[in-house]
């Protein structure tokens, strides 16, 4: 679902990785856009989707939410692009020692 809004919108998903409860993306995307707004487009293009197709997943949920209203934004430079790639794929493998 993604990767397919990231192709409607034009950004581009360089890494992922899906957590049990929150997911670590990082997202090359215009200057044009506002982060607000891409997450707004990334969290609500989901909900409405996955509730489409499996409606019974909002009674399983907080108060009928998929997602919780926060999140955390880092923007990256060149520089600090491979430290960010490097922490997310780390969350594999500290996931997998759980």
């Amino acid at each position: 679902m993604l990767q397919g809004l990231a192709e409607e919108y034009h950004f581009q998903i360089l890494a992922m990785e899906v957590m049990p409860d929150h997911i670590h993306l990082l997202v090359d995307c215009r200057p044009q856009f506002f982060i607000s707004d891409m997450i707004k487009i990334m969290k609500g293009n989901i909900a409405r989707q996955l509730f489409l197709s499996h409606p019974e997943l909002k009674q399983q949920l907080w108060g009928g939410h998929l997602w919780n209203p926060s999140y955390c934004v880092v923007t990256v430079s060149e520089r600090s692009k491979e430290q960010v790639l490097s922490y997310i794929e780390g969350q594999k493998d500290k996931e997998k020692r759980k």
